[in-house]
Protein backbone atom coordinates (compact mmCIF):
# COMPACT_ATOMS: atom_id res chain seq x y z
CA UNK A 1 0.00 0.00 0.00
CA UNK A 2 1.49 3.87 -0.84
CA UNK A 3 1.92 5.72 1.78
CA UNK A 4 -0.61 8.83 2.09
CA UNK A 5 0.82 12.00 0.37
CA UNK A 6 0.33 13.88 3.58
CA UNK A 7 3.51 11.74 4.95
CA UNK A 8 6.57 13.49 4.68
CA UNK A 9 9.02 11.11 3.66
CA UNK A 10 12.99 11.34 4.12
CA UNK A 11 14.46 11.09 1.01
CA UNK A 12 17.77 9.71 0.15
CA UNK A 13 20.61 11.67 -0.10
CA UNK A 14 22.14 10.29 -3.36
CA UNK A 15 19.68 10.16 -6.67
CA UNK A 16 21.67 6.22 -7.63
CA UNK A 17 20.41 3.30 -7.30
CA UNK A 18 23.07 0.97 -6.42
CA UNK A 19 22.90 -2.92 -4.81
CA UNK A 20 23.96 -2.71 -0.78
CA UNK A 21 24.72 -5.82 0.30
CA UNK A 22 23.47 -7.65 -2.99
CA UNK A 23 19.89 -5.76 -2.24
CA UNK A 24 17.90 -3.26 -4.19
CA UNK A 25 14.83 -1.72 -2.53
CA UNK A 26 12.58 0.76 -4.27
CA UNK A 27 10.03 2.62 -2.17
CA UNK A 28 7.82 5.60 -3.30
CA UNK A 29 5.65 5.92 -6.40
CA UNK A 30 5.76 5.61 -10.21
CA UNK A 31 7.86 2.57 -9.09
CA UNK A 32 9.28 0.61 -12.34
CA UNK A 33 11.18 -2.21 -13.13
CA UNK A 34 11.60 -3.56 -16.87
CA UNK A 35 13.88 -4.29 -19.28
CA UNK A 36 15.95 -2.10 -21.68
CA UNK A 37 18.60 -3.19 -24.41
CA UNK A 38 19.63 -6.54 -22.08
CA UNK A 39 19.69 -4.00 -19.25
CA UNK A 40 17.36 -4.27 -15.85
CA UNK A 41 16.74 -0.54 -15.45
CA UNK A 42 14.76 0.40 -11.93
CA UNK A 43 13.75 4.06 -10.78
CA UNK A 44 11.68 4.42 -7.90
CA UNK A 45 11.09 7.69 -5.22
CA UNK A 46 8.66 10.37 -4.66
CA UNK A 47 7.62 13.95 -6.24
CA UNK A 48 10.46 15.43 -8.15
CA UNK A 49 13.34 13.21 -6.24
CA UNK A 50 13.93 10.20 -7.99
CA UNK A 51 16.34 7.53 -8.26
CA UNK A 52 17.48 4.95 -11.08
CA UNK A 53 19.57 2.40 -12.00
CA UNK A 54 20.88 0.51 -15.34
CA UNK A 55 22.22 -3.03 -14.36
CA UNK A 56 23.83 -5.10 -16.85
CA UNK A 57 23.64 -8.89 -17.26
CA UNK A 58 27.15 -9.26 -15.64
CA UNK A 59 28.97 -8.01 -12.25
CA UNK A 60 25.81 -6.32 -11.29
CA UNK A 61 25.50 -8.12 -7.54
CA UNK A 62 21.72 -8.21 -7.36
CA UNK A 63 20.23 -10.74 -5.36
CA UNK A 64 17.20 -9.61 -4.59
CA UNK A 65 14.75 -6.96 -5.56
CA UNK A 66 12.69 -5.84 -3.00
CA UNK A 67 9.94 -3.18 -3.52
CA UNK A 68 7.92 -1.57 -1.00
CA UNK A 69 4.72 -0.18 -1.91
CA UNK A 70 2.00 -0.71 -4.87
CA UNK A 71 2.38 2.09 -7.19
CA UNK A 72 4.34 1.31 -10.34
CA UNK A 73 5.02 -1.54 -12.87
CA UNK A 74 7.09 -4.73 -12.93
CA UNK A 75 7.17 -6.24 -16.64
CA UNK A 76 7.49 -9.69 -17.30
CA UNK A 77 10.90 -9.31 -18.91
CA UNK A 78 12.11 -7.65 -15.76
CA UNK A 79 11.33 -10.89 -13.54
CA UNK A 80 13.11 -13.28 -16.42
CA UNK A 81 15.95 -11.11 -16.33
CA UNK A 82 15.99 -11.67 -12.40
CA UNK A 83 14.89 -15.39 -12.86
CA UNK A 84 18.06 -15.57 -15.77
CA UNK A 85 20.30 -14.12 -12.81
CA UNK A 86 19.12 -15.66 -10.31
CA UNK A 87 18.17 -13.32 -8.29
CA UNK A 88 14.78 -13.26 -6.68
CA UNK A 89 11.86 -10.69 -6.66
CA UNK A 90 10.08 -9.52 -3.58
CA UNK A 91 7.28 -7.11 -2.74
CA UNK A 92 6.44 -5.74 0.95
CA UNK A 93 4.48 -3.94 2.82
CA UNK A 94 5.73 -1.88 5.55
CA UNK A 95 3.61 -3.43 8.29
CA UNK A 96 5.09 -6.44 7.62
CA UNK A 97 3.33 -8.63 5.09
CA UNK A 98 4.80 -10.02 2.55
CA UNK A 99 2.88 -9.32 -0.68
CA UNK A 100 4.44 -11.22 -3.30
CA UNK A 101 7.62 -13.88 -3.44
CA UNK A 102 9.33 -15.25 -6.71
CA UNK A 103 12.35 -16.69 -6.96
CA UNK A 104 14.73 -19.01 -9.98
CA UNK A 105 12.46 -22.00 -10.60
CA UNK A 106 13.86 -25.30 -9.44
CA UNK A 107 13.38 -28.44 -10.75
CA UNK A 108 11.01 -30.88 -7.86
CA UNK A 109 10.50 -34.39 -7.03
CA UNK A 110 6.69 -35.33 -6.95
CA UNK A 111 8.22 -37.98 -4.37
CA UNK A 112 9.53 -35.41 -2.02
CA UNK A 113 6.16 -33.36 -1.77
CA UNK A 114 4.35 -36.60 -1.60
CA UNK A 115 6.30 -37.44 1.43
CA UNK A 116 5.80 -34.14 2.92
CA UNK A 117 1.86 -34.59 2.31
CA UNK A 118 2.37 -37.08 4.51
CA UNK A 119 4.42 -36.63 6.77
CA UNK A 120 2.06 -36.33 9.84
CA UNK A 121 1.01 -40.13 8.74
CA UNK A 122 4.35 -41.16 8.89
CA UNK A 123 5.71 -39.01 11.82
CA UNK A 124 7.82 -37.40 10.07
CA UNK A 125 6.19 -34.09 10.94
CA UNK A 126 6.39 -34.64 14.82
CA UNK A 127 10.44 -35.00 14.27
CA UNK A 128 10.44 -31.84 12.30
CA UNK A 129 8.45 -30.01 14.82
CA UNK A 130 11.05 -31.10 17.59
CA UNK A 131 14.16 -30.36 15.76
CA UNK A 132 12.88 -26.70 14.81
CA UNK A 133 11.15 -26.18 18.10
CA UNK A 134 14.01 -26.55 20.22
CA UNK A 135 16.47 -25.39 18.29
CA UNK A 136 14.12 -22.34 18.34
CA UNK A 137 14.07 -22.75 22.20
CA UNK A 138 17.86 -22.84 22.59
CA UNK A 139 18.11 -19.82 20.72
CA UNK A 140 15.80 -18.43 22.86
CA UNK A 141 17.18 -19.54 26.36
CA UNK A 142 20.98 -18.04 25.39
CA UNK A 143 18.94 -14.44 24.13
CA UNK A 144 17.66 -14.49 27.98
CA UNK A 145 20.70 -14.90 29.77
CA UNK A 146 23.44 -13.15 27.81
CA UNK A 147 21.30 -10.33 25.91
CA UNK A 148 18.66 -9.57 28.31
CA UNK A 149 20.66 -11.06 31.49
CA UNK A 150 17.55 -12.46 32.80
CA UNK A 151 18.61 -16.14 34.23
CA UNK A 152 14.97 -16.37 35.55
CA UNK A 153 13.13 -16.37 32.08
CA UNK A 154 16.22 -18.50 30.87
CA UNK A 155 15.93 -21.22 33.33
CA UNK A 156 12.27 -21.86 32.34
CA UNK A 157 12.71 -21.52 28.73
CA UNK A 158 15.44 -23.82 29.36
CA UNK A 159 12.80 -26.37 31.19
CA UNK A 160 10.67 -26.14 28.38
CA UNK A 161 13.51 -27.25 25.83
CA UNK A 162 14.24 -29.88 27.90
CA UNK A 163 10.51 -31.30 27.57
CA UNK A 164 10.37 -30.75 23.84
CA UNK A 165 11.92 -34.61 23.00
CA UNK A 166 9.57 -35.73 25.10
CA UNK A 167 6.55 -34.70 23.39
CA UNK A 168 4.36 -37.14 21.72
CA UNK A 169 1.95 -35.14 20.20
CA UNK A 170 1.93 -31.73 18.01
CA UNK A 171 -0.56 -30.26 20.37
CA UNK A 172 2.03 -30.89 22.68
CA UNK A 173 4.82 -28.84 20.93
CA UNK A 174 2.66 -26.16 20.23
CA UNK A 175 1.63 -25.30 23.86
CA UNK A 176 5.74 -25.70 24.69
CA UNK A 177 6.67 -23.51 22.19
CA UNK A 178 3.59 -20.94 23.44
CA UNK A 179 4.49 -21.22 27.01
CA UNK A 180 8.38 -20.19 26.36
CA UNK A 181 7.22 -17.58 24.06
CA UNK A 182 5.51 -15.89 26.79
CA UNK A 183 8.46 -16.27 28.71
CA UNK A 184 11.16 -15.17 26.41
CA UNK A 185 9.00 -11.97 25.81
CA UNK A 186 8.24 -11.23 29.45
CA UNK A 187 12.11 -11.02 29.54
CA UNK A 188 11.65 -8.22 27.21
CA UNK A 189 9.71 -6.21 29.51
CA UNK A 190 10.73 -2.25 30.00
CA UNK A 191 13.48 -2.28 27.83
CA UNK A 192 14.61 1.02 27.52
CA UNK A 193 14.12 2.81 23.89
CA UNK A 194 17.05 5.56 22.97
CA UNK A 195 16.04 8.59 20.62
CA UNK A 196 18.14 11.67 20.46
CA UNK A 197 17.61 13.96 23.26
CA UNK A 198 16.28 16.59 20.21
CA UNK A 199 13.38 14.35 19.16
CA UNK A 200 12.08 13.32 22.52
CA UNK A 201 9.78 16.08 22.61
CA UNK A 202 8.04 14.41 19.37
CA UNK A 203 8.50 11.08 20.53
CA UNK A 204 5.30 9.47 22.24
CA UNK A 205 5.48 8.12 25.66
CA UNK A 206 4.74 4.65 24.87
CA UNK A 207 7.70 4.45 22.08
CA UNK A 208 10.25 4.96 24.68
CA UNK A 209 9.64 1.50 26.51
CA UNK A 210 9.62 -2.26 24.65
CA UNK A 211 6.24 -3.45 26.93
CA UNK A 212 5.42 -6.56 25.06
CA UNK A 213 4.85 -7.90 22.01
CA UNK A 214 1.59 -7.74 21.78
CA UNK A 215 -0.43 -4.56 19.83
CA UNK A 216 -3.37 -3.01 21.92
CA UNK A 217 -5.50 -2.72 18.55
CA UNK A 218 -5.59 -6.71 17.50
CA UNK A 219 -4.57 -8.78 20.61
CA UNK A 220 -1.78 -10.20 18.16
CA UNK A 221 1.22 -8.94 17.14
CA UNK A 222 0.22 -7.17 13.67
CA UNK A 223 -0.14 -3.71 13.78
CA UNK A 224 2.67 -2.57 15.93
CA UNK A 225 2.20 0.74 18.18
CA UNK A 226 5.60 1.01 18.74
CA UNK A 227 9.27 0.99 16.89
CA UNK A 228 10.62 -1.88 17.93
CA UNK A 229 7.80 -4.14 17.04
CA UNK A 230 7.39 -2.23 13.54
CA UNK A 231 10.70 -3.17 12.88
CA UNK A 232 10.02 -6.93 14.24
CA UNK A 233 7.25 -7.17 12.21
CA UNK A 234 9.76 -5.80 8.77
CA UNK A 235 12.47 -8.19 9.89
CA UNK A 236 10.07 -11.28 10.26
CA UNK A 237 7.94 -10.56 7.08
CA UNK A 238 12.10 -10.17 5.04
CA UNK A 239 12.71 -13.93 7.06
CA UNK A 240 9.33 -15.26 5.62
CA UNK A 241 10.21 -14.11 1.91
CA UNK A 242 13.40 -15.57 2.45
CA UNK A 243 12.04 -18.56 4.16
CA UNK A 244 9.47 -19.06 1.08
CA UNK A 245 12.42 -19.00 -1.37
CA UNK A 246 14.46 -21.69 0.01
CA UNK A 247 11.77 -23.83 0.58
CA UNK A 248 10.63 -23.42 -3.00
CA UNK A 249 14.53 -23.88 -4.33
CA UNK A 250 14.29 -27.37 -2.32
CA UNK A 251 11.38 -28.47 -4.51
CA UNK A 252 9.01 -28.48 -1.10
CA UNK A 253 5.63 -26.88 -1.43
CA UNK A 254 5.48 -23.49 1.01
CA UNK A 255 1.94 -24.20 1.90
CA UNK A 256 2.41 -27.56 3.37
CA UNK A 257 3.27 -27.03 6.89
CA UNK A 258 4.43 -29.35 9.54
CA UNK A 259 3.75 -27.41 12.51
CA UNK A 260 1.80 -24.37 11.86
CA UNK A 261 -1.56 -25.43 10.49
CA UNK A 262 -3.54 -25.06 6.77
CA UNK A 263 -4.67 -21.35 6.34
CA UNK A 264 -5.93 -20.19 2.57
CA UNK A 265 -3.49 -17.07 3.09
CA UNK A 266 -0.34 -18.71 4.39
CA UNK A 267 2.59 -20.43 3.57
CA UNK A 268 2.55 -22.63 6.79
CA UNK A 269 6.29 -24.27 5.93
CA UNK A 270 7.76 -21.27 5.30
CA UNK A 271 6.84 -20.43 9.05
CA UNK A 272 7.87 -23.60 10.45
CA UNK A 273 11.20 -23.26 8.80
CA UNK A 274 11.73 -19.77 9.90
CA UNK A 275 10.89 -20.48 13.70
CA UNK A 276 14.13 -20.84 14.53
CA UNK A 277 16.04 -18.01 13.02
CA UNK A 278 13.78 -15.73 15.19
CA UNK A 279 15.69 -15.16 17.48
CA UNK A 280 18.91 -14.31 15.50
CA UNK A 281 16.70 -11.70 13.93
CA UNK A 282 15.95 -10.94 18.10
CA UNK A 283 19.25 -10.59 18.79
CA UNK A 284 20.34 -8.24 15.92
CA UNK A 285 17.42 -5.93 17.26
CA UNK A 286 18.71 -6.37 20.35
CA UNK A 287 21.86 -5.13 19.63
CA UNK A 288 20.60 -2.25 17.67
CA UNK A 289 18.27 -0.16 20.36
CA UNK A 290 20.33 -1.32 22.75
CA UNK A 291 23.90 -0.01 21.57
CA UNK A 292 22.23 2.65 18.97
CA UNK A 293 19.74 5.50 18.72
CA UNK A 294 16.81 5.20 16.81
CA UNK A 295 15.27 8.44 15.19
CA UNK A 296 12.03 9.92 15.24
CA UNK A 297 11.42 10.29 10.90
CA UNK A 298 12.17 6.66 10.93
CA UNK A 299 8.71 6.15 11.65
CA UNK A 300 5.44 7.51 11.86
CA UNK A 301 2.25 7.48 13.75
CA UNK A 302 -1.14 6.72 11.78
CA UNK A 303 -4.62 8.41 13.20
CA UNK A 304 -5.89 4.31 15.09
CA UNK A 305 -2.05 4.56 17.09
CA UNK A 306 -0.45 1.94 14.41
CA UNK A 307 3.31 2.64 13.92
CA UNK A 308 4.51 2.11 10.56
CA UNK A 309 7.96 2.71 8.97
CA UNK A 310 8.94 5.46 6.82
CA UNK A 311 10.10 3.74 3.38
CA UNK A 312 13.77 5.28 3.69
CA UNK A 313 14.14 3.42 6.80
CA UNK A 314 12.59 0.28 5.52
CA UNK A 315 15.52 -0.13 2.88
CA UNK A 316 18.05 -0.33 5.48
CA UNK A 317 16.24 -3.49 7.28
CA UNK A 318 15.55 -4.95 3.83
CA UNK A 319 19.14 -5.02 3.44
CA UNK A 320 19.53 -8.03 5.81
CA UNK A 321 17.88 -10.29 3.35
CA UNK A 322 20.62 -12.49 2.60
CA UNK A 323 21.98 -12.70 6.28
CA UNK A 324 18.39 -14.53 6.81
CA UNK A 325 18.64 -16.16 3.50
CA UNK A 326 21.99 -18.37 4.61
CA UNK A 327 20.28 -18.33 8.40
CA UNK A 328 17.69 -20.29 7.34
CA UNK A 329 19.27 -22.38 4.40
CA UNK A 330 20.32 -24.85 6.63
CA UNK A 331 16.93 -25.72 8.49
CA UNK A 332 14.94 -26.07 5.36
CA UNK A 333 17.30 -28.59 4.02
CA UNK A 334 17.17 -30.27 7.18
CA UNK A 335 12.78 -30.28 6.44
CA UNK A 336 14.24 -31.66 3.24
CA UNK A 337 16.56 -34.36 3.93
CA UNK A 338 14.19 -35.14 7.08
CA UNK A 339 11.96 -35.90 4.57
CA UNK A 340 13.77 -37.78 1.56
CA UNK A 341 14.87 -39.98 4.12
CA UNK A 342 11.15 -41.73 4.16
CA UNK A 343 10.95 -42.09 0.31
CA UNK A 344 11.68 -45.41 -1.19
CA UNK A 345 14.15 -45.00 -3.59
CA UNK A 346 17.40 -46.16 -5.39
CA UNK A 347 20.66 -46.47 -3.42
CA UNK A 348 22.62 -44.59 -5.84
CA UNK A 349 20.00 -41.40 -4.96
CA UNK A 350 20.78 -41.37 -1.13
CA UNK A 351 20.08 -37.48 -0.35
CA UNK A 352 18.99 -34.56 -2.10
CA UNK A 353 20.71 -31.87 -3.51
CA UNK A 354 21.78 -29.09 -1.09
CA UNK A 355 21.07 -26.31 -3.50
CA UNK A 356 21.35 -23.64 -0.33
CA UNK A 357 24.65 -24.66 1.38
CA UNK A 358 25.89 -26.57 -1.31
CA UNK A 359 27.36 -28.85 1.75
CA UNK A 360 27.46 -31.97 -0.90
CA UNK A 361 29.77 -30.36 -2.60
CA UNK A 362 32.02 -29.22 0.45
CA UNK A 363 32.30 -32.65 1.26
CA UNK A 364 32.82 -33.72 -1.85
CA UNK A 365 35.97 -31.33 -1.88
CA UNK A 366 37.00 -32.12 1.38
CA UNK A 367 35.92 -28.70 2.55
CA UNK A 368 34.37 -27.85 5.99
CA UNK A 369 30.65 -28.62 5.90
CA UNK A 370 29.57 -25.95 7.59
CA UNK A 371 29.78 -22.70 5.66
CA UNK A 372 30.59 -19.30 7.62
CA UNK A 373 27.09 -17.24 9.43
CA UNK A 374 26.74 -14.32 7.47
CA UNK A 375 26.88 -10.78 9.57
CA UNK A 376 23.86 -8.95 8.81
CA UNK A 377 24.90 -4.86 8.21
CA UNK A 378 25.83 -3.18 10.83
CA UNK A 379 23.53 0.08 11.90
CA UNK A 380 24.17 3.75 11.77
CA UNK A 381 25.17 5.21 14.78
CA UNK A 382 23.64 8.73 15.69
CA UNK A 383 24.43 11.24 18.39
CA UNK A 384 22.45 10.98 21.31
CA UNK A 385 22.03 14.64 21.70
CA UNK A 386 21.43 16.00 18.57
CA UNK A 387 21.06 13.01 16.29
CA UNK A 388 23.64 13.70 13.59
CA UNK A 389 25.12 10.80 11.84
CA UNK A 390 28.44 9.53 13.21
CA UNK A 391 31.07 7.00 13.13
CA UNK A 392 29.87 3.62 14.49
CA UNK A 393 30.34 2.85 18.05
CA UNK A 394 30.46 6.39 18.93
CA UNK A 395 27.59 8.08 21.62
CA UNK A 396 27.73 11.52 20.76
CA UNK A 397 29.23 14.09 18.07
CA UNK A 398 32.14 15.98 18.67
CA UNK A 399 30.36 19.36 19.55
CA UNK A 400 27.73 17.46 21.91
CA UNK A 401 30.74 16.15 23.29
CA UNK A 402 32.52 19.10 23.99
CA UNK A 403 29.70 20.52 25.43
CA UNK A 404 28.96 17.48 27.80
CA UNK A 405 32.10 17.25 28.44
CA UNK A 406 32.32 21.02 29.64
CA UNK A 407 29.47 20.65 31.68
CA UNK A 408 31.04 17.53 33.00
CA UNK A 409 34.06 19.02 34.25
CA UNK A 410 32.57 22.25 35.63
CA UNK A 411 31.01 19.58 38.21
CA UNK A 412 33.60 17.90 38.84
CA UNK A 413 35.61 21.28 40.08
CA UNK A 414 32.92 21.87 42.06
CA UNK A 415 32.97 18.74 43.83
CA UNK A 416 37.09 18.89 43.97
CA UNK A 417 36.87 22.12 45.58
CA UNK A 418 34.33 21.00 48.28
CA UNK A 419 37.23 18.13 48.71
CA UNK A 420 40.18 20.39 48.85
CA UNK A 421 38.48 21.96 51.94
CA UNK A 422 37.22 18.80 53.38
CA UNK A 423 39.37 18.08 56.99
CA UNK A 424 40.98 14.31 55.58
CA UNK A 425 42.01 16.84 52.52
CA UNK A 426 43.90 19.34 55.10
CA UNK A 427 45.52 16.58 57.27
CA UNK A 428 47.09 15.09 54.51
CA UNK A 429 48.07 18.53 53.53
CA UNK A 430 49.72 18.79 57.30
CA UNK A 431 51.47 16.08 57.03
CA UNK A 432 52.79 16.53 53.88
CA UNK A 433 53.93 20.02 54.84
CA UNK A 434 55.62 18.58 58.30
CA UNK A 435 57.65 15.69 56.20
CA UNK A 436 58.61 17.91 53.35
CA UNK A 437 60.00 20.83 56.45
CA UNK A 438 61.64 18.30 57.97
CA UNK A 439 63.60 17.42 54.81
CA UNK A 440 64.38 20.72 54.43
CA UNK A 441 66.05 21.64 58.15
CA UNK A 442 67.70 17.92 57.69
CA UNK A 443 69.12 19.35 54.21
CA UNK A 444 70.01 22.65 55.59
CA UNK A 445 72.14 20.96 58.67
CA UNK A 446 74.35 19.56 56.48
CA UNK A 447 76.83 20.77 54.06
CA UNK A 448 75.90 21.26 50.39
CA UNK A 449 78.34 20.58 47.29
CA UNK A 450 79.38 24.48 46.44
CA UNK A 451 79.14 23.41 42.66
CA UNK A 452 75.96 23.07 42.21
CA UNK A 453 74.09 25.94 42.44
CA UNK A 454 70.94 27.15 40.42
CA UNK A 455 73.01 28.13 37.11
CA UNK A 456 74.67 25.25 37.02
CA UNK A 457 71.26 23.22 37.43
CA UNK A 458 69.22 25.51 34.72
CA UNK A 459 72.30 24.73 32.56
CA UNK A 460 73.26 21.56 32.65
CA UNK A 461 70.72 19.46 34.56
CA UNK A 462 67.23 20.31 34.03
CA UNK A 463 67.61 20.15 29.95
CA UNK A 464 68.67 16.01 30.72
CA UNK A 465 65.73 15.61 32.66
CA UNK A 466 63.93 15.14 29.16
CA UNK A 467 65.16 11.63 28.86
CA UNK A 468 63.69 10.93 33.01
CA UNK A 469 60.25 9.01 33.20
CA UNK A 470 57.80 10.57 35.32
CA UNK A 471 57.51 8.10 37.47
CA UNK A 472 61.29 7.76 37.96
CA UNK A 473 61.40 11.34 39.25
CA UNK A 474 57.94 11.37 41.59
CA UNK A 475 59.27 8.03 43.45
CA UNK A 476 62.82 9.48 43.69
CA UNK A 477 61.88 12.72 45.30
CA UNK A 478 59.03 11.78 46.81
CA UNK A 479 56.28 14.18 44.80
CA UNK A 480 53.42 13.82 42.91
CA UNK A 481 53.21 13.29 39.24
CA UNK A 482 52.06 16.57 37.95
CA UNK A 483 54.79 18.15 40.07
CA UNK A 484 57.03 16.00 38.57
CA UNK A 485 55.93 17.32 35.02
CA UNK A 486 56.72 20.78 35.78
CA UNK A 487 60.20 20.41 37.09
CA UNK A 488 60.72 17.93 33.99
CA UNK A 489 59.47 21.05 31.98
CA UNK A 490 61.28 23.90 33.68
CA UNK A 491 57.91 25.66 34.92
CA UNK A 492 59.40 24.68 38.24
CA UNK A 493 62.19 24.74 39.98
CA UNK A 494 62.28 21.74 42.78
CA UNK A 495 64.10 22.54 46.20
CA UNK A 496 67.84 22.82 46.52
CA UNK A 497 67.77 19.71 48.39
CA UNK A 498 66.87 17.56 45.52
CA UNK A 499 69.09 19.01 42.84
CA UNK A 500 72.22 16.17 43.89
CA UNK A 501 69.35 13.43 43.41
CA UNK A 502 68.80 14.76 39.73
CA UNK A 503 72.16 14.76 39.22
CA UNK A 504 72.70 11.47 39.78
CA UNK A 505 70.04 10.81 38.01
CA UNK A 506 71.18 12.28 34.95
CA UNK A 507 74.65 10.85 35.15
CA UNK A 508 76.33 13.76 36.26
CA UNK A 509 78.96 12.84 39.64
CA UNK A 510 81.25 15.43 40.86
CA UNK A 511 82.91 15.97 44.36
Amino acid sequence: MAASPTVPQVQPSCNLLTPRIGVVTLYGYGIAAYVDRGHLILKDGIGPKRREARLPRVRHGLRRLVVIGSDGMVSLAALRWLADQDAAFVMLDRDGSVLTTTGPVRPTDARLRRAQALAHHTGTALQIARELIGRKLDAQEKLARVGLNNCEAAETIGSFRKAIPSAETMEAIRLIEARGAYAYWGAWNNLPINFPRTDLRRVPDHWRVFRNRVSPLTGSPRLATNPVNAMLNYLYAVLESESRLAVAALGLDPGLGVMHMDAPARDSLAFDVMEPVRPLVDTYLLNWVGRETLKREWFFEERDGNCRLMGSFAIRLSETALTWARAVAPFAEMVARTLWSTIRKQVRHHRPATRLTQVNRREARAIESTPPPARAPHPQSFCRECGVEIWRGGRRCANCANAVNTVGLIEAAKKGRIAAQSEVAQTRRSETQLRHRAAMDLWNSAQPPTWLDEKYYLTEIQPRLRRISLSVLASKLDISIPYAVDVRTARRVPHKRHWQTLAQLVGISQT
